[in-house]
């Protein structure tokens, strides 16, 4: 099996490789228009990953414990009395072995349908800037390589962030997804309409997750100062030696002891049946700190970087914004990387947040809110992306409360069934956008206009929409297995993920449960109406009663994934001898929990899950189905007045943050821009005092010294040689009698010197 393992590298280099192979290479691979080369490479070098975690699968299933592969230091620094060495070390695990398999697959299936959505996304930028068939050609042959170069960078960053084996090189995949948001959210930042708004959108995602990101790094700092390292393994190994003894004989203590043996039963053997004591001091300066306390503030920190990564409050405003990216981008980041980062972090650190169980009541409690507010937002949106945008935070929500509830079996179960049904509903959106823009461009040419302007159409409107079931009846189908799995209903695979968290959440954490519970009645509903709006009724525009189904490069990748929405459950279903993820991902996650026999399921829990989850399904049908929306007609819950206004601007969240953040520190810019440093700085320092400063003494060094001292001085030397040489011009007659009667003066002259030197 060892030999498997080291084959673990490829999984990175593939998707490299992919990448810089279209940015070198990617326009010569399209000798035509219509060529899809760089998307089949891209496609391929992610499928060739998707290989190699499978293999990874298959190794583990003959060596559970995994195996780590050395690669490369990036550097090592003495710090103190501790050495940072930071290795590039591929960790192979049971929880980034699942890690593995969900964002090669998915992310493989997303490569497969943006070859065809790309295709006519290219096409309608084109066509918005009203370029010729060559100019659209070169557009297309600079920005489809570009994509899928993004789109294969953004799979390999996400690899190394789960494959890392300490959390420094994790920070390294952390940093790298997002710049790859930053790059995909704006790719179509010059497009004629929405350039500003799309590059306004990856700023913002880039901007609010530096917040995050400023919480991680502070937490690998106080990570490094308290345990002497960054590999997850050792750091766990220091911080359970820490709780039993001194700080200095646990630092030097690796995962696998001093001398090699294990230390988990070690430890276990020394407190049986005593209380761990957290209260060892950690030295900062003057300072002494215990250990619990300082634990606590790393598990914060982390907190505040998975808050920014995975969207929760109140780092959460920057993931609507994200839809302004293809839906392709959207797909892959809320269903496949980036924000599953900050689950699987919390997961991976499980033993720190089980020494501090305030962070993980945080946890639970930042999580559920999350998911309540995020679903009561999204029952309001009529933006097909945003409605699924703000769904993602809400089950980002689940999935966060989850881990805080230390129920990591039901966070990762979570994840990956999430990332099953999210991926179907994007590019299920994906393509009824697609359709709806098919029949736009098919009614303008037709010359049909008659019930908006054609040129106006928001092609991602479900106001726009209606009766799109007649014309695309596969996207019909599949986005509604997509829209029941994440609704909770059995036996689809979100039913037994959702179900497990709830039960977990019963039991530990009430207002948690309470908040998860309200989040669920609102999913159910926000999925109806947006069906309902959509694919039933009569089509509200033209667009709509044109639109088309989508190729079949599109609708494949969707009928897998909706056959992996619905039986996607069976990897972990409540029932004894079926925790099949919790025993895989036991072999990793020390603090894991398996139900004991007859704890892991509920039928009063998931029975109220599922009423509320029918009933809210069938209010949406009163409401949206029973009598289709017409075409104009307002949407019913705006009869709710103020409560639909306040959910429909997203509870104020942006004016908010544009009122205490974005507006003050705009005022603040201007200052320093207008006030300090031109008004301030360049008119009054440079001009008046500078400036001045500089004229008066350039005239006191040029006129009295330069001109007076210096010039005299020069000039007076001149007139001297010049008035010298004018007398000594006259001895030049050109006679030679005068040079004659020189030289017998001079001799004169010498004879006199010589006698009276004689005399004397």
């Amino acid at each position: 099996m060892q030999g498997l393992f080291s084959l673990i590298p490829l999984i990175i280099v593939f998707p490299f490789a992919g990448m810089l192979i279209n940015v070198f290479f990617g326009r010569r691979l399209m000798p035509r228009s219509d060529s899809a080369a760089p998307g089949v490479i891209a496609s391929l070098m992610a499928a060739l990953a998707f290989v190699i975690a499978v293999l990874m699968f298959v190794g583990l299933l003959g060596q559970p414990q995994g195996a780590e592969v050395p690669l490369l230091t990036w550097f090592r620094l003495q710090a103190g009395d501790f050495t940072l060495a930071v290795p590039w070390t591929i960790k192979v695990d049971t929880l980034s072995s699942v890690m593995m398999l969900v964002v090669t697959g998915v992310g493989t299936l997303i490569h497969i349908y943006a070859i065809g959505y790309m295709q006519g996304d290219i096409d309608e930028q084109a066509a918005k800037r009203g370029l010729s068939p060559e100019e659209a050609y070169d557009l297309k042959r600079r920005r489809f390589p570009r994509f899928f170069a993004f789109l294969n960078l953004f799979l390999g960053s996400m690899l190394i962030l789960v494959t890392a084996n300490n959390y420094l090189m994790m920070f390294v995949g952390w940093e790298l997804v997002g710049l790859c948001s930053y790059l995909l959210i704006g790719f179509w930042f010059d497009d004629p309409v929405a350039g500003i708004t799309n590059s306004a959108a990856g700023k913002k995602a880039f901007i609010v997750n530096r917040v995050g990101d400023f919480g991680m790094l502070l937490a690998i700092m106080l990570i490094f100062w308290t345990f002497g390292t960054l590999t997850f393994d050792d750091v766990f190994a220091r911080a359970e030696c820490m709780q039993t003894a001194p700080q200095a004989e646990c630092l030097t203590l690796s995962a696998s002891g001093p001398h090699g043996e294990a230390v988990e039963g070690e430890h276990a053997a020394e407190g049986e049946g005593e209380p761990l004591s957290l209260s060892t001091p950690i030295a900062f300066g003057p300072l002494s700190v215990p250990l619990g306390t300082v634990v606590t503030i790393i598990t914060l920190c982390l907190l505040l970087g998975a808050t920014g990564k995975s969207a929760q409050i109140p780092l959460f405003v920057w993931l609507p914004d994200a839809m302004a990216g293809p839906t392709p981008v959207s797909a892959l980041i809320h269903a496949a990387t980036m924000v599953t980062a900050g689950i699987y972090m919390i997961t991976r650190s499980n033993v720190l947040y089980a020494m501090a169980p305030v962070s993980g009541t945080v946890v639970a409690l930042v999580g559920a809110a999350t998911a309540f507010v995020a679903a009561t937002i999204a029952v309001a949106q009529f933006d097909i992306k945003r409605v699924l945008a703000y769904s993602t935070i809400s089950q980002l929500g689940f999935m966060v409360a989850a881990a805080g509830l230390g129920a990591y079996a039901a966070a990762i179960f979570h994840l990956a069934t999430h990332a099953f049904f999210k991926a179907l509903l994007f590019l299920s959106a994906g393509s009824v956008i697609h359709g709806m823009e098919h029949g736009h461009h098919a009614t303008a040419h037709h010359g049909h206009g008659r019930h908006q302007d054609s040129h106006a159409l928001d092609p991602q409107d479900m106001r726009n929409m209606g009766g799109l079931s007649k014309k695309m009846p596969l996207t019909t189908i599949v986005y509604i297995v997509g829209a029941l799995a994440l609704a909770g209903i059995p036996p689809l695979a979100g039913f037994w993920s959702k179900d497990e968290i709830l039960l977990d959440a019963s039991r530990e954490n009430t207002a948690a449960y309470i908040l998860l519970t309200a989040a669920a009645f609102f999913t159910a509903f926000y999925m109806g109406r947006q069906i309902f709006m959509v694919f039933f009724g009569k089509a509200r525009t033209e667009a709509a009663a044109h639109a088309a189904e989508s190729p079949a490069v599109m609708t494949t990748p969707l009928i897998v994934l909706a056959v992996l929405s619905a039986i996607g459950g069976v990897m972990n279903l409540p029932f004894e001898g079926f925790h099949h993820l919790g025993y895989w991902l036991a072999y990793s996650v020390v603090n894991i929990h398996i139900p004991a026999a007859g704890e892991s399921f509920s039928l009063t829990v998931a029975g109220i899950s599922t009423v509320l989850a029918l009933a809210a399904i069938f209010l949406s049908f009163l409401l949206y189905g029973r009598k289709p929306l017409e075409e104009g007609q307002p949407d019913p819950l705006r009869t709710t007045g103020p409560v639909f206004t306040f959910l429909n601007r997203k509870w104020y969240w942006d004016e908010l943050y544009a009122a205490v953040f974005v507006q003050p520190y705009t005022r603040m810019g201007d200052f320093l821009a207008a006030t300090v440093d031109w008004h301030f700085w360049h008119d009054f320092v440079h001009d008046n005092i500078l400036t001045a400063a500089f004229k008066g003494w350039a005239a006191i060094l040029s006129k009295p010294i330069d001109m007076g001292v210096v010039d005299g001085a020069v000039n007076g030397i001149g007139s001297l040689i010049s008035g010298s040489s004018n007398r000594l011009r006259r001895t030049q007659t050109g006679y030679v009698r005068n040079y004659a009667l020189a030289v017998a003066l001079g001799v004169v002259v010498i004879l006199i010197y010589l006698a009276i030197r004689l005399l004397l």
